[in-house]
């Protein structure tokens, strides 16, 4: 059903997925991106992938503006994604138990949703930012909003919208001080984009069931030889916390 099954937000604009299927019946994983990525980007193919071949169904989702869902790019901001992944939700079966793991921004997304919706009952954050006004200055404090881009890409212009979100939410450490769902942090050490300590800090004040997973060298976006590190320990997480 999901295979064919098509998505939009509360403003109409269609949401891109791909569901890859798994032997699990009534469960369902949900994988989002971060900024300037889509569903497409390889730390979530692999992820959806290696959980899928252990049985987990997973829906890889880009949200509105990025990849081939609707919407300007310009809007895509962390509260807009929340929405977008609030209004995938509804649109699901009540019935299907489901657990969210988000890449990047895409992890604050999933933070705020699961604050916010309890269908949502586990949380994996893959280099999940936390500190959001930090990220904002450190990454983009020497570029002018509404004229500058991400990081020099052209397709990823840096609007007003998205800085005020950053600096507005300044950082999730609150919502995962309260959360109490269990939540798996998974950080590379050399991750120059979102710092470790994002997670380090969440970790610390997250209520239990929690786990922080460090791996020794890997970046922002991973690579190929830490992907099966992110999917063990993901799979281990949600065999403990979902399948019960």
């Amino acid at each position: 059903m999901l295979k064919e099954q098509t998505f939009t937000n509360r403003h109409g604009e269609r949401l891109d997925v791909s569901f890859h299927p798994g032997d699990r019946t009534g469960f369902l994983v949900i994988l989002g991106h971060g900024v300037t990525g889509d569903k497409d980007r390889p730390i979530v193919v692999a992820v959806a992938e290696g959980l899928a071949a252990r049985g987990w169904p997973c829906l890889r989702v880009s949200f509105a503006g990025n990849g081939g869902s609707g919407g300007d790019f310009r809007a895509s901001t962390i509260s807009k994604e929340t929405e977008d992944l609030q209004d995938l939700i509804g649109q699901l079966p009540e019935n299907i138990r489901l657990a969210y793991c988000g890449h990047s921004m895409g992890g604050a997304v999933g933070v705020l949703a699961a604050s916010k919706d309890p269908r949502i009952e586990v949380v994996v954050n893959l280099a999940g930012m936390i500190r959001t006004a930090d990220f904002c200055e450190r990454e983009f404090g020497e570029v002018t909003p509404g004229e500058g881009t991400m990081w020099d890409e052209p397709d990823c212009p840096l609007s007003q919208e998205y800085v005020d979100d950053l600096n507005s939410i300044g950082d999730l450490l609150e919502e995962v001080s309260v959360l109490a769902k269990p939540l798996l942090l998974i950080h590379g050490t050399a991750d120059d984009v979102v710092l470790p300590e994002d997670s380090k800090d969440a970790y610390k004040l997250a209520a239990k069931p929690k786990q922080l997973v460090l791996i020794d060298g890997a970046e922002h976006c991973f690579d190929e030889a830490s992907y099966p590190k992110v999917v063990d320990a993901t799979a281990k997480w949600l065999e403990q916390h979902l399948s019960d």
